[in-house]
C-alpha cells in the first residue's frame, strides 16, 4: 500500500522539525512539504496533494481555523488534524466545525501522533466525542438553541438504522465496534457511514458526533 502522504503546517520551525522526525520513523507514513503559515497551506496541498494535513491552530498570519476551513472546500480534500497546547479551547471548537477530523496537543507521544496520522488517514476521527461535548459544553454560545433545532431537522431525515449508527459514532465507536454492537459487517457501517456525511451535510465523523450532540442538547 501507498504511504500516507503528510503536510505539516506550523510556524515553528522546531516544530515542524520534531513533527517530520516523528513520522518519518513509520516505513507507512511519509512527510510530504511543510509550510510556515495557514496562508500557503492551500497552495501547499495543491503541490503535494498528502492525505493527511498537521495543522498548528494558533499562527501569526492565516490561523489553523480559517486553513482548515479552506482546506476542506478543496475537492478533494485532506484530512485535518489541528495541533494546539490547550485541551479545553474555544479555537480547538470552531476547528472541528470547520472540519478538522481531530486535534492533537502538541505534547502528545510520538506513537500516539502515528497512530492518530493513520486512523484519520483511514477516515475515523481522533477526538473522543466525550472531549468533544466537554469543549462544547464550556464554550456554549448564544446560538446553542438554533444549532439545536438545524440538528435535530436534520436528523430526522435519517432511518432508524441510521440514526442508530449516528448515535454509535457520536459516542466514539469505531467502524468495527458499530458492526459488532448492530451485527452487521464492517463494508455495511461503511456505506452508512457515508450516507451520513451525505445526508447530515457534513465532512467527517467528528461532525457527525457534533451534531448527535447538538440534536441531543438544546
Amino acid at each position: 500500500m501507498a504511504p500516507v502522504k503528510v503536510l505539516l503546517v506550523d510556524d515553528d520551525a522546531l516544530v515542524r522539525a520534531g513533527l517530520r522526525l516523528i513520522l518519518s520513523s513509520a516505513e507507512d507514513i511519509e512527510v510530504v512539504g511543510e509550510t510556515d503559515d495557514g496562508s500557503g497551506a492551500v497552495a501547499a496541498v495543491r503541490q503535494y496533494r498528502p492525505d493527511v494535513v498537521l495543522m498548528d491552530i494558533r499562527m501569526p498570519g492565516v490561523d489553523g481555523i480559517k486553513a482548515t476551513e479552506a482546506l476542506r472546500r478543496l475537492d478533494p480534500a485532506p484530512q485535518v488534524v489541528v495541533l494546539t497546547t490547550f485541551q479545553a479551547d474555544d479555537q480547538v471548537v470552531a476547528a472541528l466545525r470547520a472540519g478538522a477530523s481531530g486535534f492533537l496537543v502538541k505534547d502528545t507521544p510520538p506513537a500516539d501522533i502515528i497512530n492518530a496520522v493513520r486512523l484519520v488517514a483511514a477516515g475515523d476521527a481522533i477526538v473522543s466525542p466525550s472531549v468533544t461535548r466537554t469543549l462544547l459544553s464550556h464554550f456554549g454560545s448564544t446560538d446553542a438553541s438554533e444549532r439545536h433545532r438545524a440538528a435535530a431537522q436534520r436528523l430526522v431525515t435519517l432511518t432508524d438504522r441510521e440514526r442508530e449508527v449516528a448515535t454509535a459514532v457520536g459516542l466514539g465507536a469505531t467502524n468495527a465496534e458499530i458492526a459488532a454492537s448492530l451485527f452487521m459487517s464492517e463494508a455495511t457501517v461503511k456505506a452508512h457511514v457515508s450516507r451520513l456525511l451525505s445526508k447530515l451535510e457534513v465532512s467527517n465523523r467528528v461532525q457527525v458526533a457534533i451534531m448527535v450532540h447538538d440534536a441531543t442538547n438544546a
